[in-house]
């Protein structure tokens, strides 16, 4: 299965990118930025992509979570590329029934069986990078 994104850029260190199925996030590492930064964007991934499967976990176990909120928060390599060397997800949650225990298993069952962003951040990804020196404006 493939997936796929158009990005545009917009100007400045500003971009637009485009599921195909119109969904659309904004990506901005300008000076005055309206969007969240590229690196932003990938803890978010990972955020929401475990979050996901915590959330399901915990209703397969017949105890849903009322609430709950991930913390993520990533420490970046001083040199280039300033890639992540770390990374924290915090899970939050609370609800009838939720231990500590039982949200720790979902956490980890998440994080080392189902979420593909972390799975893909794990792994080691082939990169191609295809460059097209000119292209249509017209749609």
């Amino acid at each position: 299965m493939k997936k796929s994104m158009q990005i545009t850029w917009l100007g400045d260190q500003r971009y637009a990118a485009v599921s195909p199925s119109g969904h659309q996030l904004l990506i901005d590492n300008s000076a005055f930025k309206v969007g969240v930064s590229p690196m932003e964007a990938l803890l978010a991934a990972l955020a929401t992509c475990t979050a996901y499967d915590v959330v399901e976990i915990m209703k397969k176990r017949r105890t849903p979570l009322s609430h709950y909120r991930i913390e993520i928060e990533g420490e970046r390599a001083d040199t280039d590329p300033k890639r992540y060397t770390r990374i924290t997800v915090r899970h939050l949650g609370a609800g009838a029934g939720i231990s500590a225990d039982a949200l720790s298993k979902a956490a980890y069952l998440s994080h080392e069986k189902y979420c593909s962003v972390a799975a893909s951040l794990n792994s080691e990804i082939v990169v191609e990078a295809v460059v097209e020196a000119e292209y249509s404006t017209e749609a």
